[in-house]
């Protein structure tokens, strides 16, 4: 694996980040014209079509795939893309913008969580400090100041469906990373988009009929074409880069942009107020973000989440 500058993966992770935060705009636009499986199919038929010329170009001499690893393309592909997708598409539908942001903006605590435990990564004190600063930044601007609502709201249905997306994007990101040990990023990415593209089409088609995709609207395909160019092949492969180059848990903290990207994009798009509270929590994530990444020193050691019994 060639190794990139430190700062270069880290503008890599904002951009693929933020444009995840475009998707929770060109979803909105694409559900007014199709259901959530068929655009969670084009979406991702459009990006296969792309990403299978670029690995074979990319990556001419690609490891053999064993059973084994199709087994993991296809979790990749069940987690990542079929059912976070339909959960996104769904929230799309039936919640707002700045509440969808707040679940996903959940991610980096349970990937961190899930790292430790299955991938047996450290965390540094870091990395704790800096995803509990950015998280709070996403809950600011989502709850607009009032933590209370948060805890007293209840869940609803569209609640569990987000809380669902949640749980499936982190198994996505630590199953990646594991896949990650034998395979490139535009490798792994094309492979788990093939399994998701099959596994959508049958729910699809039942859907819709094909025929009935002619009566969409320019925006609606534009809003599809987005999401398969720039939210899924160039944003997916940056993101599976960043993983490998400097572990699921920290870039997991770069999710936090997200929510920033989505809030700003609807105000400019979806007319959403923003005030100063809002950009109080983008501050916040920002500066979260900043601190999970920073250099470790010679004076700070990386530590274990759980420390093992002495003797």
């Amino acid at each position: 694996m060639k190794e990139r500058p430190k700062w270069l993966v880290y503008v890599m992770l904002v951009f693929a980040t933020s444009m995840w935060g475009s998707g929770f705009i060109a979803g909105k636009i694409a559900v007014e014209d199709f259901g959530p499986f068929t655009v969670a199919f084009l979406r991702f038929f459009f990006a296969a079509v792309l990403l299978f010329p670029l690995m074979w170009k990319m990556e001419p001499k690609r490891p053999v795939v064993t059973r084994r690893d199709w087994l993991f393309f296809a979790l990749l592909g069940l987690t990542g893309i079929f059912i976070y997708n339909v959960c996104f598409f769904l929230a799309s539908m039936y919640a707002p913008v700045v509440k969808s942001s707040l679940f996903i903006a959940t991610n980096p605590v349970l990937i961190l969580l899930l790292s430790i435990l299955f991938l047996k990564e450290r965390v540094t004190r870091f990395q704790i400090a800096g995803m509990i600063l950015a998280l709070s930044g996403a809950a600011t601007i989502i709850s607009e100041g009032n933590m209370g609502a948060i805890i007293t709201g209840g869940l609803e249905a569209i609640d569990i469906i987000l809380l669902l997306a949640v749980v499936t994007w982190a198994l996505y990101s630590v199953l990646g990373k594991v896949v990650l040990k034998k395979f490139s990023p535009v490798v792994s990415t094309t492979y788990a988009v093939m399994f998701g593209t099959i596994f959508l089409l049958p729910f699809s088609l039942y859907e819709a009929s094909p025929l009935s995709w002619l009566e969409a609207s320019p925006s609606s395909w534009l809003a599809i074409l987005h999401m398969s160019v720039f939210v899924t092949v160039i944003s997916f492969v940056m993101y599976y880069d960043g993983i490998q180059q400097i572990g699921a848990s920290k870039a997991a903290l770069f999710i936090n942009v997200m929510p920033v990207s989505a809030v700003v994009m609807a105000v400019i798009f979806l007319n959403e107020s923003f005030g100063m509270i809002h950009l109080a929590g983008a501050l916040l994530v920002f500066s979260g973000v900043t601190l999970g990444t920073k250099v470790i020193g010679p004076q700070v050691k990386p530590v274990p989440f759980f420390r093992k019994k002495a003797g």
